[in-house]
């Protein structure tokens, strides 16, 4: 019988695949050639001739399976075939995570994300998953002890992969595109539930389920800072076309087109986002039904976090243009605080309940953890509201009040001439407070007004003009001796209507109006007092505050307001000054007429 005939048939599979090439194997056994027929004993002592040196070559799972299977007929102990077995499989899945991680690198360029995690799955847990088929099969007779060892070597070289799989999706974190990235996150998720189920014990697919649901929690963070930086984005625009200059004959966007220009704008992007992470929650998406996408996804993470927080810091951002003004650059214009303020009423009465609503209608919460009530948010957008129209009119109150106490200061009361004209501050001033009018009236309702009586327009002021200042100057009041006239006037304030000059602001024109109206008429009050006034400077206080009288009382909600606080200017005039005769009633009306 000669050597050739007697050669073994060696399997089918030391082939190619194993990494050598198709033949007699390079280290031929001389004992086998001696043989008549091939013996199963010596084929398995031939094996490791076969088999690269120190068993680390690039043969496949299938193929270490034959071998063991072989090495264990012969009687080679399997606690040390266990660790050869791992130890050869260790070596073909390094090198696939040496391949992912090759591709991030800043060249080339890495894939996109989908793609990576195709490479991965098909790559790394593909063979991880024969590794882990091919080793229960062999080594089930080694009971736990051959478990855990499968376990802490798929629960090692998993965390390498998910650490590479978590560096490229965190390269994802910035761009707009959720649909690439929840279908990469559903591929990765579906491929670990075979190494999961087989694994149980490295807890692979636990780890695969808290990857995704960090990169969820992630993207919500993502889209709460892209809301808030939209908003803000919304309030420059604004500023610009509010200071941008008017061209003649062309008109600007009015507030009215500016604040429904805000409104649309946010709640597009809210619905935006709201269709971005709805696909976290797509039935055919293979984590979706897990736990944690079924409630608390919902209810803490995108009702509370997303949604909440951004009308929370929507509120918060308005009222910082409350707290310190001037302070980051120039002083924030009274027209965007009138629109802030409309904006955040308008979300009290309506847009926070719709969008709540629409948010619970998309994402169907199964978790009974505690959330935000609709009340408790709308009451805080009314809240800002508030704080930004009362910050409103003291802003406008103080522009008004700066002139008039100006006007007051810089004029020598003493030594002016008779009045023949009214000043201009008050023609300025009027045209002031009707321009605001015209402004709070494209945002705010009219609002309620008391009664006016028919001679608003037509009353005169001196220094007898009200039933106080008659009996402070009336003969007949002090028939023996005279009288303190300060003392009697402190008297006569005790027993009179008291005026709230900061009372709260309501949500209509007439309530703003007033409340602008009465700081600046109790501005000019305390200027005035703080001055000393000849003849002719009491009688152009009266001119003065005459030709407010005419003009201010259709803007208040009571006109007796404006006149007991014009009372009380020139009453202080007139305790103020050494001769107090003051102008005819009816030339002060030709000259306010003439004004």
């Amino acid at each position: 019988m000669t050597a050739r005939s007697s050669q073994l048939a060696w399997p089918s599979s030391y082939g190619s695949a194993s990494g050598v090439a198709s033949g007699p194997p390079p280290y031929p056994c001389p004992a086998l050639s001696l043989l008549p027929q091939p013996h199963p004993k010596f084929c398995l002592l031939a094996l490791p001739c076969h088999l690269p040196p120190g068993r680390e070559g690039g043969s496949g799972a299938p193929e270490q399976a034959e071998c063991v299977e072989l090495l264990l007929a012969l009687g080679e102990p399997a606690e040390e075939l266990c660790e050869e077995f791992l130890a050869h499989a260790r070596g073909r899945l390094e090198e696939e995570l040496r391949s992912l991680e090759a591709e991030l690198g800043p060249s080339p360029p890495a894939p996109d994300v989908l793609e990576f995690t195709d490479r991965g799955g098909s790559g790394f847990v593909g063979g991880l998953c024969q590794v882990a088929t091919a080793y229960q099969e062999l080594f089930a007779a080694q009971g736990p002890a051959g478990a855990e060892k499968l376990a802490a070597f798929a629960q090692e070289l998993g965390g390498c992969y998910f650490a590479l799989v978590e560096r490229r999706l965190a390269q994802e974190q910035g761009g707009s595109d959720n649909s690439l990235l929840v279908r990469a996150l559903d591929r990765f998720h579906r491929r670990l539930r075979a190494p999961g189920a087989l694994l149980a014990a490295a807890g692979l697919a636990d780890a695969a389920t808290e990857i995704v649901e960090r990169v969820a929690r992630e993207r919500l963070g993502h889209h709460l800072q892209g809301l808030r930086a939209a908003f803000l984005g919304c309030l420059t625009d604004v500023r610009q076309a509010l200071a941008a200059p008017r061209l003649a004959g062309k008109e600007g966007p009015g507030l009215a087109e500016l604040l429904a220009n805000v409104a649309s704008s946010i709640l597009s992007h809210i619905k935006a986002s709201l269709a971005a992470v709805h696909l976290f929650t797509a039935k055919e998406v293979s984590f979706s039904n897990k736990p944690y996408f079924r409630g608390e996804f919902c209810s803490q993470g995108v009702r509370e976090g997303l949604i909440v927080g951004f009308i929370r810091s929507m509120c918060q951002t308005a009222q910082s243009f409350c707290d310190s003004p001037g302070e980051k650059g120039g002083a924030t214009p009274p027209a965007l605080l009138l629109l802030l303020s409309r904006l955040c009423l308008d979300y009290e009465t309506a847009t926070i309940s719709y969008i709540l609503t629409l948010t619970d209608e998309q994402f169907l919460v199964q978790d009974q953890s505690p959330v935000t009530p609709v009340s408790t948010l709308c009451a805080e957008a009314r809240e800002t509201a508030r704080r930004l129209l009362t910050h409103y009119v003291k802003v406008q109150g103080l522009v008004i009040s700066q002139m008039l106490r100006k006007s007051v200061e810089t004029r020598d009361w003493l030594s002016t001439l008779e009045p023949r004209n009214v000043r201009a501050v008050m023609k300025r001033v009027v045209e002031d407070t009707t321009a605001i009018d015209v402004q709070v009236g494209l945002l705010y309702e009219e609002g309620v007004r008391k009664a006016q009586s028919s001679d608003s327009s037509k009353r005169t002021f001196s220094v007898y003009s009200s039933s106080r200042q008659q009996g402070r100057y009336a003969p007949s009041y002090t028939p023996s001796a005279p009288m303190d006239t300060n003392l009697l006037s402190n008297i006569q304030k005790l027993f009179s209507e008291r005026i709230d000059v900061f009372s709260p602001v309501e949500f209509n024109k007439v309530s703003v109006l007033t409340g602008i109206i009465k700081i600046s008429l109790k501005t000019l009050l305390e200027c005035v007092r703080l001055r000393t006034f000849g003849r002719f400077g009491l009688q152009q206080v009266q001119v003065d505050c005459h030709f407010l009288q005419l003009y201010l009382w259709r803007f208040v909600a009571d006109e007796e307001l404006v006149h007991l606080l014009l009372d009380e200017v020139v009453a202080s005039a007139a305790l103020r000054c050494p001769d107090p005769v003051p102008m005819e009633p009816s030339v002060v009306e030709v000259i306010c007429e003439r004004g």
